[in-house]
């Protein structure tokens, strides 16, 4: 048994979403934090969800290597609320459904299960998110990624590193207007390599 099956409560990728849309029709979001900037971001990254959801498509390379793997099962932490997660998340979900029933995604809130958070700190330190950690059949941890592409990493490490001379909104702008340019690539180049060495 791996440590997300402790989770209170989890999720697949279409119960997520109807989670977080519940949620917002009661004026809430997921996590601890309710305030009114947190219910903006999810209201703004159920639409990012259904935007990706509609357009994007799995390259055909990593859409080849999905046919040859082992069967595996990927867990996700994250929250409705995540500008970074809206971006990744429906990405993973694309990737689980390409891959004919080899992977089987489920979702764990971060808020919810801290002493799964605490298991895999960004940097020993920070629960950012998302992070998706993939399991064997027979429970072994294959690998872990997130919470956010290499290069949107570096963005976010460089903005953090300066002066700050920029807010966090005109940095949002900048992240998101990279998501955006991406279209998903540099997260599928990173899983695919994640699979090749497995």
């Amino acid at each position: 048994m791996n440590i997300f099956e402790s989770a209170a409560t989890t999720f697949s990728y279409n119960e997520f979403i109807q989670h977080a849309e519940k949620l917002l029709a009661e004026g809430k979001t997921t996590g601890t934090n309710q305030s009114e900037e947190y219910l903006f971001y999810a209201k703004l990254n159920l639409q990012r969800m259904h935007r990706w959801g509609k357009t994007f498509h799995i390259r055909q390379d990593l859409s080849e290597q999905l046919q040859h793997i082992q069967p595996q099962d990927w867990w996700v932490i994250t929250e409705a609320w995540c500008g970074d997660s809206a971006q990744n998340l429906p990405v993973i979900a694309k990737i689980e459904e390409a891959s004919s029933g080899r992977i089987r995604l489920r979702i764990a809130l971060r808020d919810d299960n801290p002493g799964i958070m605490d298991q895999y700190l960004t940097n020993g330190t920070s629960r950012s998110i998302p992070v998706l950690v993939a399991f064997d059949k027979d429970g072994k941890e294959i690998f872990k990624w997130g919470p956010r592409p290499e290069a949107a990493q570096q963005l976010y490490t460089d903005w953090k590193n300066t002066t700050p001379t920029k807010s966090f909104e005109d940095f949002e702008k900048d992240m998101h207007t990279w998501y955006t340019q991406n279209k998903g690539n540099d997260l599928q180049d990173e899983i695919l390599a994640l699979l090749k060495d497995r």
